[in-house]
């Protein structure tokens, strides 16, 4: 493992981001806009690592920045964060303190960085994001509309529902053109669709969500997924495990491609009964399916082989 000579934690927020460089010990704040970014990236050299919290939107104009500069970069969980500053003995919360206690997470800590940004997975994730919030308030709309008590209501709710279900159309036609037309993802999304029960969602999810698969082990990908179970042990108590944490919409993704795959595809089908013939209630019995399934497809991009060839029985 290199350890970079100088760590960088930054606060970011709407407005500002604070930085506290551990090379020089000295904090600072700049404006949260593309020039003054620009201007401080271009001090810092390719043995810097910056770390921050992801927060969506506002760390945009910053990542793009160190990855133009080619420099190696973090965004992390911000419980993470809370959690080593609390385990650090550090209770006080402001923008400053936040910086230097990410600066000495880096160093601590070595959190994996970023992969290289990839501008049509990028594209494809912001498509598969606006998908998901139009899917969410079709649902809620349709919920709104069998609860309506006044039929007029209820016809306006219904027209709202038809200009949701032609956004949605059209978001997932511009879906599929991206795919077709960017060869490295057509070739990923072929791999992955001859899994059974990976339809069209799931793979979009894996391909914007999951780019690990291939590039770690087993164990790594299901904790990345959130499929991975974990002791609770203390003593002679034996807890039960569970799953936490990972990528919600991953698992979520799975879940789904999963309940396809228990009802017509083998060896899942008969790996589902073997569980529930075993007293496994059903949602553990399709969590550890899904887990499978996630396992299979990581193998899958390792050797880049279609399911059926990596499977032939």
């Amino acid at each position: 493992m290199i350890i970079p000579a100088r760590c960088v934690g930054i606060d970011v927020s709407k407005q500002y981001l604070d930085i506290f460089d551990a090379g020089l010990g000295v904090p600072e704040r700049i404006a949260n806009a593309t020039q003054a970014i620009t201007q401080i990236v271009a001090r810092w050299r390719c043995d810097v690592l910056v770390v921050f919290e992801a927060t969506g939107v506002y760390d945009l104009a910053l990542r793009e920045a160190l990855s133009q500069a080619g420099i190696r970069f973090a965004r992390i969980n911000p419980a993470r964060a809370r959690d080593f500053a609390r385990a650090s003995g550090q209770l006080a919360k402001t923008d400053p303190i936040d910086a230097r206690m990410l600066a000495t997470f880096a160093q601590a800590m070595q959190p994996a960085t970023e992969p290289a940004a990839n501008p049509a997975r990028n594209a494809l994730a912001r498509l598969a994001k606006r998908r998901d919030q139009l899917v969410l308030m079709r649902a809620q709309e349709k919920n709104r509309r069998s609860e309506a008590d006044d039929r007029a209501i209820a016809d306006r709710i219904g027209r709202l529902i038809e200009v949701l279900d032609s956004e949605i159309v059209q978001i997932e036609a511009d879906i599929k053109v991206l795919i077709k037309t960017e060869p490295e993802i057509s070739d990923d999304a072929q791999l992955m669709r001859s899994l059974p029960g990976v339809g069209p969602v799931a793979c979009m999810q894996l391909i914007t969500q999951m780019p690990e698969l291939g590039k770690v082990g087993p164990k790594q990908v299901a904790a990345l997924a959130g499929l991975a179970p974990f002791n609770v042990d203390s003593g002679a108590f034996r807890g039960k495990r569970k799953i936490a944490g990972g990528r919600k919409r991953v698992r979520d993704a799975l879940y789904m491609a999963a309940l396809n795959a228990v009802r017509r595809a083998e060896p899942f089908k008969s790996f589902y009964a073997r569980l529930r013939q075993a007293g496994k209630p059903a949602k553990l019995a399709l969590i550890a399916v899904a887990r499978k399934m996630l396992t299979v497809l990581n193998a899958m991009m390792r050797d880049r082989k279609p399911y059926l060839q990596t499977n032939p029985t």
